[in-house]
């Protein structure tokens, strides 16, 4: 779906889904998109029940934390091999899709979920994600990379880059950097991410108002990796 109005009846102005009178259909297919044999499988099952795709959004993501001098080699390959091998694979696999979607009046979109750790040193010492921030630093030049490569074929390529949202994948350095209301105090904006401020930059990127829009970095921080050194702890 690349109509404003149909993404819009999915979420109501507090981030919750509401359908709004809109059927569909939702399928979801498991797949390891850190191997490229599993792309290939989750490409075919899509292609059972669409001929073309509309929106990629890749956001699967793997993290590791730890000192630098004795990091393992296999939390480095886990890293790199979902946060930058499987968004590359991702992308060129369904290219085809895609490019079966998009016209020059409303593209395809490719949105990369990143990070703005890919930009900003964020956490070294103990605690350090350093392969975590330089694999989001590559998924950043690859998404400028891909807005040249896929732009002519009708496919626009962007980056969306959270900072710090309660998650899963967060929580614990959201903890060692001393919890929710601390990291609040010190944003720019007084408080962490919300859902519906991701959800409002996908909407605007998947929209008719994004159209034109292609190679761009959002970064959604309220501001915090503007104040340096503030979230970096050793």
């Amino acid at each position: 779906m690349s109509n404003l109005k149909e993404f819009e009846s999915f979420f109501s102005l507090q981030g919750k889904v509401a359908l709004l009178g809109c059927k569909g259909t939702v399928i979801g297919i498991p797949a390891n998109v850190a191997d490229e044999k599993g792309i290939q499988q989750l490409v075919q099952e899509v292609k059972k029940t669409e001929s073309k795709l509309d929106i990629l959004v890749a956001n699967a993501g793997a993290t590791w934390g730890g000192p630098f001098d004795p990091t393992p080699d296999w939390a480095s390959a886990k890293v790199l091999d979902l946060n930058v091998r499987g968004v590359f694979n991702l992308i060129r696999l369904f290219a085809p899709m895609l490019e079966a979607a998009g016209t020059p009046s409303d593209p395809a979109r490719v949105i990369i979920v990143s990070s703005t750790a890919g930009s900003n040193v964020h956490h070294v010492g103990d605690h350090g994600t350093i392969m975590y921030s330089a694999s989001k630093a590559a998924a950043d030049h690859m998404a400028r990379n891909l807005a040249v490569e896929l732009g002519p074929r009708n496919i626009t390529t962007n980056t969306v880059k959270p900072g710090f949202f309660p998650s899963k994948l967060a929580s614990g350095l959201i903890d060692i950097l001393g919890g929710e209301e601390e990291l609040s105090r010190t944003n720019p904006r007084g408080r962490l991410g919300l859902p519906e401020d991701i959800a409002g930059v996908m909407l605007f990127l998947a929209s008719p108002a994004g159209s034109y829009v292609n190679g761009e970095d959002i970064s959604l921080d309220g501001g915090a990796r503007l104040s340096s050194g503030r979230l970096t702890k050793l």
